[in-house]
């Protein structure tokens, strides 16, 4: 246990500072403006949207409507992983959540992919949490939705902000996350608590140093790609990551965990930003959290789990990772999120 918590002492998103040695072999660049990763069911339609956060920033979605369907539809909003764009896992979720039934608004947050705010690339335990609610305002406006039956998914890193935007968010009537991650934990504290005070206060030097550096250019500072750095050595997590996001399987040219970047500031404000400091207040709304028994982020959703109050369920998916609750959708429960929704926005 003590070698793995060495290995994974730092972040994936800043991982670009750790990992040296590049991987040689060049992946396919798809660059279709229309690219997605997943087929559109024939039993479904898709349609670009935009709407505006609290703070101006335009955001950019795919609603997706099943076909013949009617009025008073439940609707969901998902977005996530972190680091990842709309045509990639929360589409590909929209698209099997709308064959069953229900409006589904996939989006990319703010900074990233299609959505609008500058500069490019960076996160806020705030305003990604506000992103949420910017899509359920959208959804619930529209003339065939019931805003009364809307409910949320965060995948990965949104799963964390799709806890603290139901809890402050009372519209929403219930939320599932697969695959959740804790930003602000894993930022200020490491995978497993591995940071200690002194990394951390390092850490924090440096990039408040870099801030002069990044005001004095008029640009923040950007590192490598830290996955196009994986090599044998690197944690099984961090391959398996880059099995999703750097191959046919998961690329995207607009996703930067693909293909750029987060700032190297960008963890600044989830290092003293706790995201679940009011999770208990999600209820008496429902929450279901899904892990891969095998995933190294798996403790995010058991401890949240503990830290929650009822109505709430933790399933864990027998030997599967992380990533696999991306795209598997042998492995993903579509059935049972489906039950899920459907018994509780009522």
């Amino acid at each position: 246990m003590k070698k793995l918590i060495i290995l994974m002492a730092i972040p994936l998103f800043i991982l670009g500072a750790c990992q040296q040695n590049k991987q040689k072999e060049e992946m396919k660049q798809t660059t279709a403006k229309d690219h997605y990763t997943f087929e559109l069911s024939d039993k479904v339609t898709r349609q670009k949207v935009t709407f505006k956060n609290r703070y101006g920033i335009t955001l950019s979605g795919d609603l997706y409507i099943p076909k013949n369907s009617g009025n008073n539809l439940s609707a969901l909003v998902i977005s996530g992983p972190f680091g990842a764009v709309k045509e990639q896992s929360s589409g590909l979720y929209a698209n099997q959540m709308a064959e069953r039934g229900f409006a589904v608004l996939a989006f990319d947050p703010s900074y990233t992919g299609e959505s609008g705010g500058e500069p490019r690339n960076v996160a806020s335990p705030d305003i990604n949490t506000e992103d949420f609610s910017a899509a359920v305002d959208y959804i619930g406006l529209q003339g065939n939705i019931d805003r009364n039956k809307i409910g949320i998914i965060g995948i990965c890193g949104y799963g964390g902000f799709a806890l603290n935007a139901t809890a402050v968010d009372k519209r929403v009537k219930a939320v599932a996350t697969t695959s959740m991650y804790d930003l602000s934990r894993v930022n200020a504290e490491g995978y497993f608590g591995s940071t200690t005070p002194e990394q951390r206060t390092k850490m924090l030097e440096e990039m408040s140093l870099q801030r002069w550096e990044d005001a004095k250019n008029g640009t923040p500072k950007y590192p490598e790609n830290g996955l196009a750095q994986t090599n044998e050595q690197s944690p099984q997590f961090v391959k398996e990551y880059y099995d999703y996001y750097k191959t046919d399987r998961g690329f995207h040219e607009r996703s930067l965990n693909s293909n750029a970047a987060w700032t190297t500031t960008n963890s600044l404000s989830f290092m003293n930003m706790p995201l679940l400091t009011y999770i208990k207040e999600i209820s008496p709304r429902p929450m279901l959290l899904i892990a891969g028994e095998k995933a190294h982020s798996r403790y995010f959703s058991e401890d949240a789990y503990k830290n929650a109050s009822e109505p709430k369920e933790l399933m864990i998916i027998p030997n599967g990772v992380h990533v696999d609750l991306y795209d598997k959708i042998d492995v993903i429960p579509f059935a049972k999120l489906e039950t899920f929704f459907k018994d509780n926005l009522k």
